[in-house]
């Protein structure tokens, strides 16, 4: 079992290079109990690309988890802003 959550969405949005991106990763078990990192993107409503990597452990899946989330934080991609309700 996965010791805590480990999810995320963040995106990467820049109009005037009609720039609108996401990124969204996951870590969760696979049927045999390795730990599964699932990373999916593309363009901002599309169904985008994704990819599952497979780890003996937990502690790997989560190193590359922080990796790629840092490398992901210096290009540019942010947590999306709450949207507004409208009355």
């Amino acid at each position: 079992m996965i010791a805590q959550p480990y999810h995320i969405y963040i995106e990467r949005t820049e109009p005037a290079k009609n720039m609108a991106r996401f990124y969204a990763m996951q870590i969760s078990r696979t049927l045999f109990g390795e730990a599964c990192l699932t990373r999916t993107w593309g363009r901002i409503g599309r169904r985008g690309q994704s990819k599952m990597h497979h780890f003996e452990s937990e502690h790997e899946a989560v190193n590359v988890f922080l990796e790629l989330m840092r490398q992901k934080g210096n290009r540019g991609y942010r947590p999306r802003p709450p949207s507004r309700k409208l009355a």
